[in-house]
């Protein structure tokens, strides 16, 4: 499957998680094996060669970083929602498109000076990311990137992420 097709599999749902937004589901790319591939190997694709280290972003973050750092043998560093890990070395509060929310950086994980690129399924208004971007470079890392399979323009994400590469399989 191209990846033209793989990303038609994302489905768009109105009204959720409230009235007014209108979700993107990447369940169904998810569950398409050829799907999943070709979005796998096309975000692979965006990060930079000297990334020591991939980020995800929770949840959808952790399959598709887990999925492109096996494709270029890299580890990845989980960036949790609180109360989710044993040992934390930073915390960041942020707001979303319809809310607000945390995220937080296990400890002892992140090498100082390690390159490391940020990935995550959707990048919107861009708190999500720029939280976990944030949080990376308070332990001391650099984020060479960030990879995302859809981003929304209209909520102008890409402008909080203060220059940072930012690598999108799609923008809508």
């Amino acid at each position: 499957m191209d990846l033209d097709a793989a990303l038609g599999l994302i489905a768009e749902v109105p009204d959720f998680p409230e009235p007014g937004v209108l979700f993107r589901d990447l369940s169904p790319l998810f569950a398409s094996g050829e799907g999943f591939r070709a979005v796998t190997d096309a975000l692979a694709a965006t990060v930079p060669p000297d990334v020591d280290l991939l980020a995800a972003v929770e949840a959808r973050g952790f399959m598709l970083a887990a999925a492109v750092g096996y494709a270029r043998g890299l580890g990845v560093v989980l960036v949790r929602k609180p109360g989710k890990l044993p040992s934390v070395a930073g915390r960041v509060d942020y707001a979303l498109e319809y809310g607000t929310a945390a995220l937080e950086l296990p400890e002892n994980v992140v090498a100082p000076d390690s390159r490391v690129a940020v990935v995550d399924d959707v990048l919107a208004t861009g708190g999500t990311v720029q939280a976990a971007c944030r949080l990376l470079e308070e332990a001391g890392a650099v984020v060479s990137g960030v990879s995302v399979v859809l981003e929304l323009a209209a909520l102008s994400g890409r402008s909080v992420l203060d220059g940072r590469p930012v690598h999108s399989l799609r923008v809508v």
